[in-house]
């Protein structure tokens, strides 16, 4: 039998959507193993100047237990 354990993280980038994507990813990799999806919760993006500063996701994380 398998069991999924689901956590939820928050990242940003500079440059994308895409690239707070993988930045969460990436980090997350580094203490968390068995990672079998990723579902984008949520997205925004912060504005200075009247221009994107920032792009931010919120993600589920799911990955099997051992």
């Amino acid at each position: 039998m398998s069991v999924v354990k689901v956590i939820e993280v928050i990242a940003s980038s500079e440059k994308s959507i895409d690239e707070a994507i993988k930045a969460g990813v990436k980090e997350v990799s580094k203490t968390v193993r068995n990672i079998d999806s990723v579902y984008v919760k949520d997205i925004k993006v912060h504005v200075k100047d009247g221009k994107i500063s920032t792009y931010g996701v919120i993600c589920k994380v799911a990955f099997r237990v051992e």
